[in-house]
């Protein structure tokens, strides 16, 4: 069996491959490197790494034909919201062409395959008052990100029925974890709040701390990712999460209790495009099987634990 990860050398897409390569699967990677590292991916026999843009149509094509992937996981996302802002029409063609043309190619070459999975976003719920968010909840995607987002897994999953592709969507509520680069525009807020406790440097808080979000480990959300992939659903999507929501500034207390260090707060404006609160209904995700192992107090220190033996060793 073979496995085509776009973003794969990214965070959670190198995560996802340290998985498949442990279920046997060899791996096939493109990463542009615009968010991604190669310091992510072991190298190992089973991983092949290409260094291209998702955006490369032609390659795409050639990729697919010769590799004639098994599992196709489409992680490759221009992922921040002000990004999407700022450049509308770059963004679109990572976030929603990319994706259309390579299930286009799949369809007139008649390319057999066993899943197709896309990774869209929590952001498509917007700020509409309802909670938690459901799969069939109304969405209002208030960016260009998310508005790209919940249209292309519209398209996945009405491309999949109409042309007999087994396809499915995912929706990240808040993933975080070891790999994540605090010093990308795109990280999250985790990523970024871990290494000012490990800098001693003040954190910069957009807003009043009152935001809530649905924070989930990084090993959760691969755990749910297989749990899809293996259990053969198709033409649905599924919010991954935690199921729990939890404001900034509880995320502040923890995380100080944890490591034992008072974290300086710079105050800024709240973000352009930023949603106010967010949390996931996950019972879609658990009657398939799945199992919350991570409580966000054990992943942060277990997050905290991995960033301070790796800086006790430089």
């Amino acid at each position: 069996m073979k496995a085509l990860v776009t973003g794969g050398a990214g965070f959670i897409g190198s995560h996802l491959v340290d998985h498949l390569v442990e279920q046997g699967l060899d791996v096939v990677v493109v990463d542009n490197l615009s968010m991604g590292d190669l310091h992510n991916l072991r190298q190992r026999p089973e991983v092949k790494v290409y260094l291209e843009d998702v955006c490369n149509e032609k390659f795409m094509q050639q990729i697919l034909q010769e590799e004639q992937p098994d599992y196709i996981y489409f992680l490759a996302a221009v992922a921040s919201v002000a990004d999407s802002i700022e450049r509308p029409a770059e963004t679109h063609m990572v976030n929603h062409t990319a994706v259309f043309r390579m299930l286009e190619y799949i369809r007139r070459s008649h390319l057999e395959i066993k899943q197709f999975l896309f990774t869209s976003s929590a952001a498509v719920y917007g700020n509409l008052p309802e909670l938690p968010k459901r799969e069939d909840s109304r969405v209002d995607p208030v960016s260009p990100y998310a508005i790209d987002k919940y249209a292309t897994e519209r398209f996945v999953l009405a491309y999949g029925e109409l042309y007999d592709i087994p396809t499915v969507c995912v929706r990240f509520f808040n993933v975080y974890g070891p790999r994540q680069n605090p010093a990308s525009p795109y990280s999250g807020v985790l990523s970024i709040l871990t290494d000012c406790f490990k800098q001693q440097r003040p954190f910069t808080l957009y807003g009043d701390g009152t935001q809530t979000r649905d924070f989930v480990y990084v090993k959760d959300v691969i755990q749910a990712i297989w749990l899809i992939t293996t259990s053969g659903v198709k033409h649905e999507v599924f919010n991954i999460a935690n199921g729990v929501e939890t404001s900034l500034n509880d995320i502040l207390d923890t995380y100080e209790d944890i490591t034992g260090r008072e974290l300086a707060i710079n105050f800024a404006a709240g973000r352009l495009g930023e949603v106010k609160r967010s949390v996931a209904n996950i019972d879609k995700l658990v009657n398939l099987g799945y199992q919350r192992n991570w409580s966000l107090k054990q992943g942060l220190a277990q997050y905290w634990e991995g960033v301070s033996h790796a800086a006790s060793r430089s």
